[in-house]
């Protein structure tokens, strides 16, 4: 169990798009919550390969080894 406080304006809008979807105001919070970890997640994988050691490709050479046509 979670309990935010919320800004005036955003419960308004969570309320609204609550009551015209006739979804619970839950539903969209674990939505947008479950969006911005999955995006989270993957930057913070993406930033860890970036500082990897070792030998990386340029976009050109990725291409290549994947097989895609010159451009």
């Amino acid at each position: 169990m979670l309990s935010v406080r919320l800004s005036e304006s955003v419960e308004r809008r969570l309320s609204e798009l609550s009551q015209k979807t006739k979804r619970t105001k839950s539903y969209y919070v674990e939505c947008a919550l479950e969006r911005f970890l999955d995006e989270r997640e993957d930057y913070l994988l993406a930033l860890s390969r970036l500082e990897e050691k070792g030998p990386h490709l340029s976009l050109k050479e990725a291409k290549k080894h994947l097989g895609f046509p010159d451009e």
